[in-house]
Protein backbone atom coordinates (compact mmCIF):
# COMPACT_ATOMS: atom_id res chain seq x y z
CA UNK A 1 0.00 0.00 0.00
CA UNK A 2 2.82 2.42 -0.85
CA UNK A 3 2.33 5.31 -3.21
CA UNK A 4 3.71 4.58 -6.66
CA UNK A 5 5.83 6.86 -8.83
CA UNK A 6 7.75 8.57 -6.03
CA UNK A 7 11.52 8.73 -6.16
CA UNK A 8 14.29 10.34 -4.18
CA UNK A 9 14.43 13.02 -6.88
CA UNK A 10 11.03 14.31 -5.74
CA UNK A 11 12.39 15.14 -2.28
CA UNK A 12 13.13 18.80 -1.56
CA UNK A 13 16.58 19.05 0.03
CA UNK A 14 16.86 22.83 -0.30
CA UNK A 15 15.00 23.55 2.97
CA UNK A 16 15.09 21.86 6.37
CA UNK A 17 12.32 19.35 6.90
CA UNK A 18 10.88 18.62 10.38
CA UNK A 19 10.82 14.85 9.80
CA UNK A 20 14.48 14.79 8.79
CA UNK A 21 15.41 17.12 11.66
CA UNK A 22 13.61 14.76 14.06
CA UNK A 23 15.52 11.85 12.56
CA UNK A 24 18.74 13.72 13.33
CA UNK A 25 17.69 14.37 16.94
CA UNK A 26 17.20 10.62 17.31
CA UNK A 27 20.63 9.86 15.88
CA UNK A 28 19.33 8.65 12.52
CA UNK A 29 21.07 8.82 9.14
CA UNK A 30 18.12 9.78 6.91
CA UNK A 31 18.78 13.52 6.83
CA UNK A 32 20.72 16.10 4.82
CA UNK A 33 23.17 18.85 5.61
CA UNK A 34 20.45 21.49 5.52
CA UNK A 35 18.49 19.50 8.13
CA UNK A 36 21.53 18.96 10.35
CA UNK A 37 22.40 22.67 10.24
CA UNK A 38 18.87 23.68 11.27
CA UNK A 39 18.77 20.98 13.95
CA UNK A 40 22.09 22.12 15.40
CA UNK A 41 20.83 25.70 15.42
CA UNK A 42 17.73 24.62 17.30
CA UNK A 43 19.70 22.52 19.78
CA UNK A 44 21.96 25.49 20.47
CA UNK A 45 18.90 27.64 21.20
CA UNK A 46 16.96 24.94 23.05
CA UNK A 47 19.41 22.40 24.50
CA UNK A 48 16.67 20.02 25.64
CA UNK A 49 15.32 19.33 22.16
CA UNK A 50 17.25 16.07 21.71
CA UNK A 51 16.22 14.85 25.16
CA UNK A 52 12.61 15.74 24.34
CA UNK A 53 12.72 13.92 21.00
CA UNK A 54 14.11 10.76 22.58
CA UNK A 55 11.60 10.90 25.43
CA UNK A 56 8.84 11.29 22.86
CA UNK A 57 10.08 8.24 20.98
CA UNK A 58 10.13 6.19 24.16
CA UNK A 59 6.57 7.38 24.89
CA UNK A 60 5.47 6.12 21.48
CA UNK A 61 6.84 2.66 22.18
CA UNK A 62 5.24 2.47 25.64
CA UNK A 63 1.87 3.76 24.55
CA UNK A 64 1.69 1.41 21.55
CA UNK A 65 2.38 -1.53 23.84
CA UNK A 66 -0.34 -0.32 26.19
CA UNK A 67 -2.84 0.08 23.35
CA UNK A 68 -2.27 -3.45 22.07
CA UNK A 69 -2.40 -4.94 25.56
CA UNK A 70 -5.78 -3.21 25.99
CA UNK A 71 -7.12 -5.34 23.14
CA UNK A 72 -6.89 -2.95 20.18
CA UNK A 73 -5.42 -4.68 17.13
CA UNK A 74 -5.57 -1.86 14.57
CA UNK A 75 -3.37 1.23 14.55
CA UNK A 76 -3.52 4.28 12.28
CA UNK A 77 -0.25 6.21 12.75
CA UNK A 78 -0.85 9.67 11.25
CA UNK A 79 2.16 11.88 10.57
CA UNK A 80 4.54 9.02 11.18
CA UNK A 81 7.66 10.75 9.88
CA UNK A 82 10.81 8.99 8.75
CA UNK A 83 10.87 5.40 10.03
CA UNK A 84 13.11 4.91 13.06
CA UNK A 85 13.37 1.44 14.57
CA UNK A 86 11.69 0.23 16.66
CA UNK A 87 8.76 1.46 14.59
CA UNK A 88 5.12 1.45 15.62
CA UNK A 89 4.47 -1.96 14.05
CA UNK A 90 7.53 -3.42 15.78
CA UNK A 91 6.35 -2.18 19.18
CA UNK A 92 2.85 -3.51 18.45
CA UNK A 93 4.02 -6.88 17.15
CA UNK A 94 6.17 -7.39 20.23
CA UNK A 95 2.84 -7.71 22.09
CA UNK A 96 0.73 -9.30 19.34
CA UNK A 97 2.08 -10.01 15.84
CA UNK A 98 -1.47 -9.98 14.48
CA UNK A 99 -1.82 -6.22 15.02
CA UNK A 100 -2.39 -4.32 11.79
CA UNK A 101 -0.68 -0.94 11.32
CA UNK A 102 -1.16 1.69 8.64
CA UNK A 103 1.28 4.58 8.51
CA UNK A 104 0.09 7.90 7.09
CA UNK A 105 2.22 10.87 6.07
CA UNK A 106 1.98 13.69 3.56
CA UNK A 107 5.65 13.79 2.61
CA UNK A 108 7.14 11.95 -0.37
CA UNK A 109 10.35 11.26 1.54
CA UNK A 110 8.43 9.19 4.07
CA UNK A 111 6.76 7.27 1.26
CA UNK A 112 10.14 6.49 -0.27
CA UNK A 113 11.46 5.13 3.01
CA UNK A 114 8.19 3.34 3.84
CA UNK A 115 8.60 0.88 1.01
CA UNK A 116 12.02 -0.12 2.30
CA UNK A 117 11.47 -0.03 6.05
CA UNK A 118 7.78 -0.38 6.88
CA UNK A 119 5.50 -2.14 4.46
CA UNK A 120 7.54 -5.29 3.86
CA UNK A 121 6.08 -6.64 7.10
CA UNK A 122 2.73 -8.44 6.70
CA UNK A 123 -0.16 -6.50 8.18
CA UNK A 124 1.46 -3.08 7.61
CA UNK A 125 0.71 -0.44 5.00
CA UNK A 126 1.43 3.15 4.05
CA UNK A 127 -0.90 5.87 2.83
CA UNK A 128 0.37 9.12 1.34
CA UNK A 129 -2.17 11.60 2.72
CA UNK A 130 -2.41 14.76 4.80
CA UNK A 131 -3.95 15.21 8.25
CA UNK A 132 -5.43 18.45 6.89
CA UNK A 133 -7.64 16.30 4.64
CA UNK A 134 -9.01 13.71 7.08
CA UNK A 135 -11.68 12.54 4.65
CA UNK A 136 -8.93 11.36 2.30
CA UNK A 137 -7.54 9.23 5.13
CA UNK A 138 -10.64 7.60 6.58
CA UNK A 139 -12.25 7.27 3.14
CA UNK A 140 -9.25 5.73 1.42
CA UNK A 141 -9.84 2.42 -0.33
CA UNK A 142 -6.23 1.62 0.53
CA UNK A 143 -7.27 0.95 4.15
CA UNK A 144 -9.46 -1.97 3.10
CA UNK A 145 -8.19 -5.21 4.56
CA UNK A 146 -6.08 -3.46 7.17
CA UNK A 147 -8.36 -1.03 9.04
CA UNK A 148 -11.95 -1.91 9.91
CA UNK A 149 -13.71 1.09 11.44
CA UNK A 150 -16.42 -1.15 12.87
CA UNK A 151 -13.81 -2.41 15.33
CA UNK A 152 -11.67 -0.34 17.76
CA UNK A 153 -8.79 1.52 16.15
CA UNK A 154 -5.95 3.40 17.83
CA UNK A 155 -5.21 6.69 16.10
CA UNK A 156 -1.72 8.01 16.81
CA UNK A 157 -0.77 11.65 16.29
CA UNK A 158 2.73 11.73 17.72
CA UNK A 159 4.57 15.03 17.31
CA UNK A 160 2.44 16.17 14.38
CA UNK A 161 -0.25 18.54 15.66
CA UNK A 162 2.28 21.22 16.64
CA UNK A 163 2.77 21.66 12.89
CA UNK A 164 -0.93 22.50 12.46
CA UNK A 165 -1.76 26.19 12.92
CA UNK A 166 -4.84 27.36 14.82
CA UNK A 167 -6.29 28.72 11.57
CA UNK A 168 -6.29 25.16 10.21
CA UNK A 169 -8.65 24.10 13.03
CA UNK A 170 -6.81 21.17 14.61
CA UNK A 171 -9.81 20.22 16.78
CA UNK A 172 -12.06 20.14 13.73
CA UNK A 173 -9.55 17.99 11.86
CA UNK A 174 -9.42 15.59 14.79
CA UNK A 175 -13.21 15.33 14.93
CA UNK A 176 -13.34 14.49 11.24
CA UNK A 177 -10.53 11.96 11.60
CA UNK A 178 -12.01 10.17 14.60
CA UNK A 179 -15.76 10.46 14.01
CA UNK A 180 -16.02 6.99 12.47
CA UNK A 181 -14.09 5.28 15.25
CA UNK A 182 -15.93 2.54 17.14
CA UNK A 183 -16.33 2.65 20.93
CA UNK A 184 -13.19 1.38 22.61
CA UNK A 185 -10.97 3.14 20.11
CA UNK A 186 -7.96 5.06 21.37
CA UNK A 187 -6.54 8.48 20.58
CA UNK A 188 -2.86 9.11 21.29
CA UNK A 189 -1.38 12.59 21.04
CA UNK A 190 2.01 14.00 21.84
CA UNK A 191 2.66 17.70 21.37
CA UNK A 192 5.55 20.12 21.85
CA UNK A 193 5.14 22.87 24.43
CA UNK A 194 6.88 25.95 25.78
CA UNK A 195 5.55 25.40 29.30
CA UNK A 196 8.90 24.28 30.76
CA UNK A 197 11.25 26.89 29.32
CA UNK A 198 11.44 30.68 29.16
CA UNK A 199 9.23 32.21 26.49
CA UNK A 200 12.15 33.34 24.38
CA UNK A 201 13.36 29.75 24.06
CA UNK A 202 10.11 28.70 22.42
CA UNK A 203 10.22 31.74 20.18
CA UNK A 204 13.70 30.86 18.98
CA UNK A 205 12.56 27.33 18.22
CA UNK A 206 9.56 28.60 16.24
CA UNK A 207 11.88 30.92 14.30
CA UNK A 208 14.08 28.00 13.22
CA UNK A 209 11.06 26.04 11.98
CA UNK A 210 9.70 29.08 10.15
CA UNK A 211 12.56 28.62 7.70
CA UNK A 212 11.75 24.93 7.29
CA UNK A 213 8.85 23.35 5.41
CA UNK A 214 6.42 23.60 8.36
CA UNK A 215 5.76 26.19 11.05
CA UNK A 216 5.78 25.27 14.72
CA UNK A 217 2.80 26.05 16.98
CA UNK A 218 3.68 25.25 20.59
CA UNK A 219 0.68 24.71 22.87
CA UNK A 220 0.09 24.76 26.61
CA UNK A 221 -1.10 21.77 28.60
CA UNK A 222 -4.64 23.15 28.63
CA UNK A 223 -4.63 23.49 24.86
CA UNK A 224 -3.36 19.93 24.45
CA UNK A 225 -6.08 18.61 26.79
CA UNK A 226 -8.67 20.31 24.57
CA UNK A 227 -7.46 18.28 21.59
CA UNK A 228 -8.83 15.15 23.28
CA UNK A 229 -12.40 16.50 23.13
CA UNK A 230 -14.90 13.64 22.75
CA UNK A 231 -12.53 11.11 24.36
CA UNK A 232 -11.97 10.12 27.96
CA UNK A 233 -8.39 10.56 29.10
CA UNK A 234 -6.82 7.61 30.87
CA UNK A 235 -4.39 7.96 33.75
CA UNK A 236 -2.14 9.82 34.21
CA UNK A 237 -3.86 12.25 31.82
CA UNK A 238 -1.86 14.75 29.79
CA UNK A 239 1.65 14.88 31.24
CA UNK A 240 5.21 15.26 30.06
CA UNK A 241 5.92 12.20 27.94
CA UNK A 242 8.75 11.21 30.29
CA UNK A 243 6.14 10.95 33.08
CA UNK A 244 3.57 8.93 31.12
CA UNK A 245 3.65 5.44 32.68
CA UNK A 246 7.47 5.41 32.76
CA UNK A 247 9.39 2.17 33.00
CA UNK A 248 11.78 3.83 35.43
CA UNK A 249 11.47 6.69 37.88
CA UNK A 250 11.94 9.96 35.94
CA UNK A 251 15.06 11.87 36.95
CA UNK A 252 15.50 15.61 37.41
CA UNK A 253 16.53 16.16 33.80
CA UNK A 254 13.27 14.61 32.59
CA UNK A 255 11.52 17.65 34.02
CA UNK A 256 12.85 19.66 31.08
CA UNK A 257 11.21 17.45 28.44
CA UNK A 258 9.14 19.86 26.39
CA UNK A 259 6.53 17.44 25.07
CA UNK A 260 3.13 16.54 26.48
CA UNK A 261 1.50 13.20 25.83
CA UNK A 262 -1.72 11.42 26.58
CA UNK A 263 -3.94 8.45 25.76
CA UNK A 264 -7.74 8.59 25.66
CA UNK A 265 -10.55 6.16 24.91
CA UNK A 266 -13.77 6.63 22.98
CA UNK A 267 -16.76 5.48 25.01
Amino acid sequence: MTEQGLTAESIDTSRPHPARMYDYYLGGQDNYEVDRAAAEQLMAATPDVRRSARANRAFLQRVVGDVVRSGVRQILDVGTGIPTSPNTHEAAHAVDPATRVVYVDNDPIVSVYAGAKLTATPGTGFLLADLRDPAAIVGSDALNGLIDFDEPVAVLLVSVLHFVDDAEDPKGLLRALTDRLAPGSRLVISHATADFHPREVGERGAEVYSRATANLRLRSRGEVVELFEGFELEEPGVVQVSHWRPEREPDEDDGRVAVYGGLAVKR
